[in-house]
């Protein structure tokens, strides 16, 4: 089979051809019809995200694709179940064998894209702004780096909830995109100043960014007394310090969140979570936006769209 593989560590990756894998027991084979990519695949390729596994091993952490086999002695998805998969690795191939408890049966309804693109960025947004903020109705929403994988379903989730919500994104396109997933109002992070905008509406009651420098900053600034900001990761590079003497005064609270790390402590919060979204989904209030879907050949090609800030939404792969 064909994949996008790192064969040692600190090479780069590159199209290989591998052996088709054989599942173990607690797991199955999978014919893998689409891989989302999400930043955390470029800090792999650099060995600088906290759970990159040790090379030789082939890029994707989300994919979704068709059960081909069961491991010996294993209950799981039948042979021809369509599967969604956190695996933290393995998506950017053919086949992939993973583990059983990893995988969500995925509604006849739903595309291999739009799986693929749905488990990490709408489960983060998700337990970020319900389990650790506790949203409520009537509060706004800053939600900065608005257009990209993560931020678009935070502007849809938030809006679901009943937040006012503010994205901030670059340019109009960005924009563009935010406003058609319900933001209600709209900053342009190249030529505005987010403060300044953020405070004219009244102030934030939560931040949501998974960009970091200085836009946290300014939103930090731009918080109402009491509100909860969630860093979800640093896109611009830069890991903000945060000045505790102003927390204190302001009675701010900050709320770590890494989306992955509940499967190691709490399964069941992204269990329950992945529930309410797959039922949101069904009934149609939650629409995935792929701006690209590229071909297993073009996977340094749609990584280098997420490096240049040129997608919108999510980048899937379809092996």
């Amino acid at each position: 089979m064909k994949a996008y593989h790192i064969p040692e560590p600190g090479a780069e990756p590159r199209l290989c051809s591998l052996a088709d894998p054989i599942p173990v027991k607690g797991e199955a084979l999978v014919r893998i019809m689409a891989c989302g990519l999400n930043f955390a695949d470029l800090l792999m390729i650099k060995g600088k995200y906290q759970d990159t596994p040790q090379a030789p091993f082939t890029l994707g952490l989300e994919m979704a694709g068709v059960v081909e086999a069961l491991g010996p002695d294993t209950d799981g998805p039948a042979p021809g179940t369509r599967v969604a998969i956190y695996s933290g690795q393995g998506g950017l191939a053919e086949r992939g064998a993973f583990p059983v408890e990893r995988m969500v049966e995925i509604p006849d309804s739903m595309s291999f894209e739009d799986a693929a693109a749905f488990q990490i960025a709408y489960g983060t947004s998700h337990v970020a702004l319900e389990h650790r903020a506790r949203m409520k109705p009537g509060e706004t929403l800053l939600v900065l780096g608005a257009a990209g994988g993560v931020g678009l379903t935070a502007v849809e989730i938030g809006k679901l909830m009943g937040a006012k919500v503010i994205a901030c994104a670059r340019g109009a396109n960005k924009l563009e995109a935010a406003k058609a997933a319900g933001a209600d109002h709209l900053i342009d992070a190249t030529t505005q100043d987010i403060r300044q905008e953020v405070k004219a509406l009244g102030g934030a009651d939560v931040v949501y960014d998974p960009v970091g420098g200085e836009q946290w900053q300014a939103a930090f600034r731009a918080c109402k007394p009491e509100a909860r900001l969630i860093p979800i990761g640093f896109a611009s590079g830069e890991v903000p310090q945060i000045p505790a003497n102003h927390l204190l005064v302001k009675n701010l609270t900050v709320l770590g969140l890494y989306w992955g790390g509940y499967l190691k402590f709490r399964p069941d919060v992204l269990t329950s979570s992945m529930k309410t979204l797959l039922h949101w989904y069904a009934e149609g209030k939650l629409k995935p936006h792929v701006s690209h879907a590229l071909p297993l050949e073009q996977a340094a090609e749609g990584l280098d769209l997420l490096r240049s800030r040129k997608s919108t939404g999510k980048v899937v792969i379809t092996p």
